[in-house]
């Protein structure tokens, strides 16, 4: 007898071994595009091997981690902030690497060149198997791509098989921080979270400590528009690693 088919297949983004989403927007103007093939170079975390403060940044220092950074407005400013820790972020979005690269570059003078950022312009999950077990200290998910399709929930970031990584990856005292101005991933988070409680701290005593954004959280371009153009609100987790 046949098999029915469906399309609830199973899976998350560490088994699906496929990038979905735009890669490519509005064509470059040419001090964006002299910025990708100038600097993204210098910058860009290597193809091979394995992925190291010491190897990125010449020293062993604190690592962060961003997935889908945007337009690299968190990362820039976090990474102003704390000028000795190294950053790194990964974007599939080519023109989201642009506007990273233009903050990283010093916006045009506005500000010195940001030293401690290494870039990547594909998939965040092929970096962060590369980075060692119990390495980094900070990781962040800020507005993912919500999928709010029920068939399309297997290709959210959080799922158990990233979430696992993520725990990985963190050294212990780690935080993982995640944010949202979608419900239905709001939803779906913290129940994928309440499955992660051996691992994974949230440090929450009241609700006021996820509905508004905490000290050194940096305000993006997107949370922005989600909350003065489209008036939703936003939500701020922070978990610990055990």
């Amino acid at each position: 007898m046949a098999r029915a088919m469906t399309a609830y297949k199973s899976g998350d983004p560490t088994t699906l071994n496929r990038l979905y989403g735009r890669a490519k927007g509005k064509p470059l103007r040419a001090g964006q595009q002299a910025l990708v093939d100038n600097l993204l170079p210098q910058i860009a975390v290597p193809d091979e091997g394995p992925v190291t403060a010491q190897r990125l940044f010449g020293e062993d220092c604190p690592l962060h981690f961003e997935i889908g950074f945007g337009g690299g407005e968190h990362m820039a400013n976090r990474a102003e902030m704390l000028p000795n820790h190294g950053f790194i972020g990964a974007e599939p979005f080519l023109n989201g690497v642009a506007q990273a690269l233009l903050h990283v570059s010093g916006d045009n003078g506005a500000h010195p060149p940001i030293a401690n950022v290494r870039i990547h312009h594909g998939d965040a999950l092929e970096v962060l198997s590369r980075i060692p077990d119990g390495t980094l200290s900070f990781l962040y998910l800020l507005h993912p791509d919500p999928w709010p399709k029920a068939r399309h929930a297997k290709r959210r970031m959080m799922n158990d098989g990233p979430v696992d990584m993520f725990a990985a990856k963190l050294k212990p005292g780690g935080e993982f921080r995640f944010g949202t101005d979608h419900a239905v991933y709001l939803r779906h988070a913290l129940m994928v979270m309440q499955r992660h409680t051996e691992q994974f701290e949230w440090l929450c005593d009241k609700p006021g400590d996820f509905q508004k954004r905490p000290g050194g959280w940096p305000e993006t371009r997107y949370e922005a528009k989600a909350r003065t153009v489209y008036g939703h609100e936003v939500w701020y987790f922070r978990y610990r690693r055990k």
